[in-house]
């Protein structure tokens, strides 16, 4: 028999984590689903932030198909926007942002807060300067916060805060991703550094998890959710447009609140 290619070591992986995630990881994700039910529900935002690759954990909330209006997405494109990789917008002046605690500040002063808002953080590491600071100043904002995070990565690192706090210390709930410390998992025979990284797939995975959660106990309310759903439905392509429409409605009339709040 072959031994198995890189392939098949990373899908054995990638199943590994998520059923670490279904075995460890439901409790805090009814916990945090709670929270969003309850905000989303009572008209308020739980608001998602994530920076550097995080801020796909962010887009997978909202807007995305099956996803719905409640949960709001922030997200700097100073941090995000650094696919040229080097030159303007590079990943050099991302890595220098995302360490820069009075950033958040600076970030945060763009919003108004609700009394029953909340905000999830999104960061695999944990450890940087920016996003254990968003996650404070959430806090002294009167926000519930969550975390998205690698307990296994903030557990053999240092955190680059000034307070030597890590995400996961300072949040109300938080929830591990259940991906390894350094994220690649894959060792490649003659290759000294290993590839394949786990924390997108172990993040999204309780993206969709707490999402459609939140969905359940929404409708278990009586304030079932305006959910995004496909515009491509050829049988019904009326209603699926008509659906977009109450979608753009609800999202505008909720934005309208973060900045003129009563």
């Amino acid at each position: 028999m072959r031994d198995p290619t890189a392939a098949q070591r990373y899908l054995v992986a990638a199943d590994t984590i998520l059923t670490r995630i279904r075995d460890t990881q439901l409790e805090t994700i009814e916990q945090a689903a709670e929270i969003c039910a309850n905000t989303i529900a009572g008209d308020g935002l739980v608001f998602c932030w994530g920076g550097g690759h995080s801020r796909m954990s962010v887009e997978e909330m909202f807007p995305r198909i099956g996803s719905f209006p409640g949960f709001y997405p922030m997200v700097e494109l100073a941090l995000t926007f650094y696919t040229q990789f080097v030159g303007a917008d590079g990943m050099a002046q991302s890595f220098f942002l995302e360490r820069q605690e009075e950033y958040a500040g600076a970030i945060l002063e763009n919003y108004e807060f609700g009394p029953d808002d909340a905000m999830i953080l999104f960061s695999s590491t944990g450890i940087n300067g920016l996003v254990v600071e968003m996650a404070l100043r959430a806090k002294d904002r009167g926000l519930t916060t969550i975390a998205v995070t690698s307990f296994d990565h903030a557990a053999s690192t240092v955190s680059r805060h000034s307070s030597g706090r890590k995400l996961r210390d300072v949040v109300d709930v938080a929830i591990d991703n259940c991906t390894p410390a350094g994220d690649a998992v894959i060792a490649v025979e003659g290759l000294e550094y290993a590839v394949g990284p786990t924390s997108t797939l172990g993040a999204v995975a309780i993206v969709n998890a707490l999402k459609v959660r939140t969905a359940e106990l929404m409708t278990k309310m009586g304030a079932p959710p305006v959910v995004l759903t496909s515009p491509h439905f050829a049988d019904r392509p009326e209603e699926a447009e008509e659906q977009l429409r109450r979608v753009y409605a609800e999202f505008k009339r909720r934005k309208r609140m973060i900045f003129g709040r009563e």
